[in-house]
């Protein structure tokens, strides 16, 4: 599947995946600062994964982990620095949320701390009922310290 406007594509073909690019800027990211390339390939194989391209180098990402019946949660959503305030992200998001594969969910979750405004659009909230969601979360599982 894919969806093209001007140069730029956004594909879920996996062999259109630039890994090197994914696991540099996930590394780096604050979400998940030092995780390693086999932790990455291992979360690509396991995901609907969408590649943003311009002309044929990814300059964006996301990926969905799904029962593709009742439930997404959308992850490691980038678009590179020197790509942003072209709407990518938003157009991104556009492609993911009308993919045919997501339609009919009851529930998409995610979680981020300074995107709040781009997912808004697209009709997610703060938890209704924060009180009945649980998390096991290891801040430092990759050993890097970071939260």
């Amino acid at each position: 599947m894919s969806w093209v406007s001007g140069t730029f594509t956004v594909s879920c073909d996996p062999a259109k995946l630039d890994h090197a690019v994914i696991a540099e800027f996930l590394a780096s990211s604050y979400w998940a600062k030092g995780i390693p390339r086999t932790i990455v390939e291992k979360s690509l194989e396991h995901s609907l994964c969408f590649a943003l391209l311009d002309r044929e180098r990814q300059v964006g990402f996301a990926r969905v982990i799904s029962d593709y019946a009742t439930i997404a949660y959308l992850a490691d959503v980038f678009v590179l620095p020197e790509y942003r305030g072209r709407g990518l992200a938003k157009w991104l998001m556009e492609c993911i949320i009308s993919h045919p594969e997501l339609k009919g969910l009851r529930r998409w979750i995610l979680a981020t701390r300074d995107a709040h405004s781009l997912y808004e659009k697209f009709g997610f909230l703060p938890l209704e009922k924060p009180e009945i969601f649980m998390e096991l979360h290891n801040p430092n599982v990759y050993g890097t310290g970071s939260s």
